[in-house]
């Protein structure tokens, strides 16, 4: 929690020293101007880069794989935009490093490597509509190690 409590606190003021030096150096317009136009160039790569993550992650459940990589590249793009929402230079190139592919992509093989993100086994289920009441599902769990065991039996 204390990190927190820092960067909220230092955020803010690195974006006012940020807005000082850039409207001191360009003048009070052009910055405003500036920041008008990185606002909505943000707005337009998150909703541009939003929906192919989220057509990716309709493909990789229709194959039937977990969207794991694509959910959390959603997240970091999902991020970037409200970071780009937050007017100022320094949480706009914030945003722009997690909607970029190449930063996203270095970040997201980061967070993988050092296990920042729980990984869980997921079991494989079966499930059935229930005709009682169309908003039951009725489902077997079968853990990885009765599914090996079925699958071992099952060969001659």
């Amino acid at each position: 929690m204390p990190v927190f409590a820092v960067l909220l606190l230092l955020i803010p003021l690195i974006e006012i020293w940020l807005l000082i030096e850039i409207g001191g150096a360009l003048g009070a317009f052009p910055t405003f101007l500036l920041l008008i136009a990185s606002t909505v160039l943000g707005i337009t790569l998150l909703r541009r880069l939003g929906f192919s993550t989220l057509m990716r992650a309709q493909r990789n459940i229709n194959a039937g794989e977990m969207p794991a990589q694509a959910l959390l590249e959603g997240s970091f793009i999902a991020l970037g935009g409200i970071l780009f929402l937050i007017p100022g230079f320094f949480t706009d190139a914030l945003g722009l490093l997690l909607v970029l592919p190449p930063t996203r992509y270095l970040l997201l093989k980061f967070v993988l490597k050092r296990g920042l993100v729980m990984r869980g086994g997921f079991q494989q289920t079966t499930t059935t509509r229930s005709t009682q009441h169309p908003r039951d599902i009725e489902g077997e769990v079968v853990s990885r190690h009765e599914h090996a065991e079925k699958i071992s039996s099952d060969r001659p």
